[in-house]
């Protein structure tokens, strides 16, 4: 076995040791994505859920949506919340909870990450919503910016040092991570990233965000503006420093080269800041209620 085969086997057996999804996320997430479900049905799902219906309670009697009213209803809380809400907060809730122990973040800053990963799911769905892609999408794209780095975490805890030495040198060089992953681990967040996707059984259109953030041009046509998007939400985030998943020197060919599929110019994006910020107010609710669950 040479040195390569011998990095993706350690990889792929962390990855194989990962919890996988709970049944009750993955119909979750079936449920939403069937275009007849109604709140019932979900109710009927989440409600064989005593964790899940906790956090979706707490949610909608959370500070940010400040009720006059106690909501104790699940039925009523999913109406209120909304089916993409009550989506998103069942993954989030199963990808912290299976990732987002300190145990996992030996190089990765924990809180940062988490930070920068909320912020680019938002900021997709942002831009998303700004270039009019249908509402019943947006949230696909929240998913894939909030997911995209989760490879990064499976190399920070199987490679310590070496990885330690990547974000060292990504630093002093200003330049990619991506590129010092693969120089200084052999094997990069991309790579992990599928793996990843691959085991819990994601749609493939967040598989490849998790993929080919880095290589949008290689994403198959019909996930090519998702993933491109993903791509620019991460740079976005990187440039404004919101958070850090270690990759904070965008290189501007790069960003160029994404504007560019996408039709777009950066001061496009000036109007999403307040968009954005409200949105990650609202996405950090949802850290907030699994970060208590882990410590």
């Amino acid at each position: 076995m040479d040195i390569a085969e011998q990095l993706h086997k350690t990889i792929q057996d962390y990855i194989d040791r990962m919890p996988s999804l709970s049944t009750t996320v993955t119909k979750v997430l079936e449920v939403c994505n069937s275009p007849k479900t109604s709140a019932n049905d979900l109710n009927r799902v989440i409600s064989l859920d005593p964790v899940l219906t906790g956090h979706v309670l707490k949610l909608i009697n959370s500070a940010y949506y400040s009720l006059p009213n106690q909501v104790s209803s699940l039925a009523r809380a999913i109406i209120m919340l909304g089916l993409n809400t009550v989506k998103n907060l069942a993954l989030s809730t199963a990808v912290v909870g299976a990732l987002g122990k300190k145990s996992c973040f030996t190089a990765l800053p924990m809180d940062a990450f988490w930070a920068h990963s909320i912020c680019v799911g938002v900021t997709a769905k942002a831009l998303a919503a700004a270039r009019s892609v249908p509402s019943a999408q947006r949230e696909e794209y929240f998913v894939g910016g909030m997911l995209h780095d989760l490879g990064k975490i499976p190399l920070n805890t199987c490679f310590a040092e070496e990885y330690a030495q990547a974000l060292q040198l990504a630093a002093l060089e200003q330049g990619s991570l991506l590129r010092a992953e693969q120089l200084l681990v052999g094997v990069d967040h991309g790579l992990a990233g599928r793996l990843i996707g691959e085991k819990w059984r994601l749609a493939p259109s967040i598989i490849d965000s998790l993929a080919l953030h880095h290589a949008p041009e290689q994403a198959p046509d019909e996930y090519r503006d998702l993933v491109a998007t993903v791509a620019l939400a991460n740079l976005y985030t990187n440039i404004y420093e919101i958070g850090s998943a270690g990759d904070m020197f965008p290189e501007t060919p790069f960003l160029m080269s994404i504007l560019d599929i996408m039709g777009l110019r950066w001061a496009d994006l000036m109007p999403l800041h307040e968009i954005v910020q409200v949105e990650l107010d609202k996405a950090q609710v949802f850290l907030k209620l699994t970060e208590r669950e882990n410590s």
